[in-house]
């Protein structure tokens, strides 16, 4: 805005003392000071506000005035609260400078006057944005991202002062115009986005998180003030939709400045949209992957369909030594009428997220490993291959090699790659080409396998605010194979291993392929009613007795059983004497008619303990 703007607004009640010619000067912010040299708080363009407190004899008025000029200000506006009046010092000064210089009324408070400055300026500055923003539109949508989601935030962050981050579902940053979110702030961001697009809330979403207030844009909402479950169903979207985190409490905004919010979220889902793009060649290439296994296609025909994934899922590599199958289901309660057609591309979204969120260990900081994710979807499920296969360029300087016996541990039988590892990799991958010469020059590591259990981590907690109350998510994993032959056993290892995960509590779970070679693996198909049939007659006695006189039978039972009926270890970690053990376990054997000394009442206990 112009400083003649200022001069023609009645309400500030300005009245101009020089530089009448000097009008036509542009106002970028506004400040109030009664420093005698208030330089290190300026940088130029300011309207500066002064009581004159600094003023204690004319001869102040000189050098005062000379600081604001070499300081590139805009204008001085003096209240004549402090005097009555402005002193003809000040008056000379700024005109031998050339500094415009305003008359403030005691009536008007400076409070008016900054007010009406940052709301003119942050409009036009938001105007200019706005016209950045379209422009930039037009360039993601017409051709290469002009780039890419990091531009526009950078804009909200210079012109309009506000920081924001976009984030995934899982609370996965994946662009920001200021200092990276903590994770755990990112995550609790994305669990508050979740919830509140469940409930069917109208955007942007206000929160306040560890004290900061934060609002949130859903990337690519059908409209301002629109209800999403108005517009489609959130169930199918909820999980897998981008957010925009703003640091500031929007309500209070104007409608042009939540306009432009709207329009910036709108133009980081053309990114979205580009990158889901990107995806088509990998999720084709599972799928026909994922077909033929499902199928019972010959080994050698599935082997010709994976020299053609590796390239694309290992850039450089040739061909993946190890593959592991992960599966996922994600189930609505009352939603029998919901098609597998459906579910699965929810699930196929979800599982990318995940396998995306959770890199392998050693990675290098900010390493993108999206495109090394291909997921498939069949009858509900969602099916990603996951190769074991990283280049050095990946792992960072120092990781080769480093995790090739434990990827031998986890059932591969893998040996450890080195810096030659390229010819194990060609040798033992199935697409090998015999010589190993291609891929000799990239350092492979066989990273140890996906854990079912650190691959949900962090995100167990942000994913169920977005399942709600009726959703489920349950994942399995395969131990890794290291041939086309192995993979119909490990698709079958990973669903069953998912049925198990699915047979326990909680909206998100998980298991993997070890708990398959255990007692774990009849529990889920013992029917409910002879599971609750079991567990209370040997259970129940001990619990009424626990209620009544907090004697803790079950924790001791547990503790018992979990020492393999070692007196002295049991006794140690319940910080009991032994005698008083030994009769919490008499007690025990008393009020059921087992006896703890034989095993088979022993096994009795321990699976109606996993069953409860």
């Amino acid at each position: 805005m112009r400083l003649r703007a200022l001069l023609e607004t009645d309400a500030l009640g300005l009245r101009l003392l020089g530089g009448a010619g000097e009008l036509d000067r542009g106002v970028r912010g506004v400040m109030t000071t009664d420093l005698r040299d208030p330089s290190r708080y300026l940088s130029g363009g300011e309207l500066v506000l002064t009581g004159l407190a600094w003023r204690r004899a004319p001869k102040d008025s000189e050098p005062f005035v000379r600081i604001l000029d070499a300081a590139g200000v805009a204008g001085l506006a003096a209240g004549e609260a402090e005097l009555g009046h402005i002193p003809e010092d000040l008056v000379t000064a700024c005109v031998r400078h050339r500094l415009p210089l305003f008359a403030v009324r005691e009536d008007v408070a400076f409070a008016t006057i900054t007010e009406h400055v940052v709301r003119q300026v942050s409009g036009e500055r938001a105007g200019d944005l706005a016209a950045v923003v379209d422009r930039h539109r037009r360039l993601m949508t017409s051709g290469p991202a002009g780039g890419g989601p990091e531009v526009v935030l950078g804009l909200l962050s210079s012109d309009l002062d506000l920081r924001a981050w976009v984030l995934t579902p899982t609370g996965r940053q994946v662009a920001g115009g200021g200092a990276p979110l903590a994770a755990s702030r990112a995550a609790a961001l994305a669990a508050e986005h979740l919830a509140a697009t469940r409930s069917g809330r109208r955007s942007p979403y206000r929160v306040t998180v560890a004290g900061t207030a934060y609002s949130l844009f859903p990337i690519g909402d059908p409209g301002r003030g629109a209800s999403p479950a108005a517009v489609k169903d959130v169930r199918e979207t909820v999980l897998s939709d981008w957010l925009l985190a703003v640091e500031a409490d929007a309500g209070e905004w104007p409608a042009e400045r939540l306009d432009l919010l709207q329009g910036v979220a709108q133009l980081i889902s053309v990114e979205r949209d580009r990158r889901d793009a990107s995806r088509t060649v990998r999720r084709r290439l599972a799928q026909e992957v994922v077909d033929l296994v499902q199928d019972g296609a010959a080994p050698a025909e599935i082997a010709a369909r994976l020299r053609v994934a590796a390239p694309v899922l290992l850039p450089g590599v040739g061909a993946a030594p190890h593959w592991q199958v992960v599966v996922a289901r994600v189930e609505w309660a009352g939603g029998e009428e919901r098609s597998a057609h459906a579910a699965g591309p929810v699930a196929q979204a979800v599982l990318e997220e995940i396998l995306t969120d959770r890199t392998p260990p050693g990675t290098a900081p900010g390493t993108d490993l999206s495109d090394r994710i291909a997921v498939a979807h069949a009858d509900g499920e969602a099916i990603a291959l996951v190769p074991l296969a990283w280049t050095a360029t990946d792992l960072g300087a120092g990781a080769s090699g480093a995790g090739g016996s434990e990827a031998g541990a986890g059932g591969t039988g893998a040996s450890k790659a080195g810096a030659a590892g390229g010819s194990e990799a060609s040798a033992a991958g199935p697409g090998a080409s015999g010589t190993g010469a291609a891929a000799a020059d990239v350092a492979v590591d066989h990273r140890p396998g996906l854990d079912a259990e650190a691959l949900l981590g962090a995100v167990r907690g942000t994913l169920g605010a977005g399942l709600g109350e009726d959703g489920r998510l349950t994942l399995g994993v395969s131990a890794a194979v290291h041939s086309a032959e192995g993979l119909r056993g490990a698709l079958e290892e990973a669903r069953h291993a998912r049925r198990v995960a699915a047979a326990r509590p909680g909206r998100v779970s998980a298991a993997g392929h070890h708990e398959l070679a255990s007692h774990v693996l009849l529990l889920p198909f013992v029917p409910d009613d002879v599971r609750r049939a079991f567990t209370a007659r040997l259970l129940d006695p001990l619990r009424e007795y626990d209620k009544r006189h907090r004697a803790e039978l079950i924790p001791t039972l547990e503790a018992f059983l979990d020492c393999d009926g070692s007196w002295t270890r049991c006794a140690a970690r319940l910080h009991l004497h032994v005698n008083t053990l030994r009769y919490r376990v008499g007690r025990i054997e008393q009020l059921t008619g087992r006896d703890l000394s034989r095993l088979e009442d022993k096994l009795d206990f321990f699976l109606a303990l996993r069953m409860s």
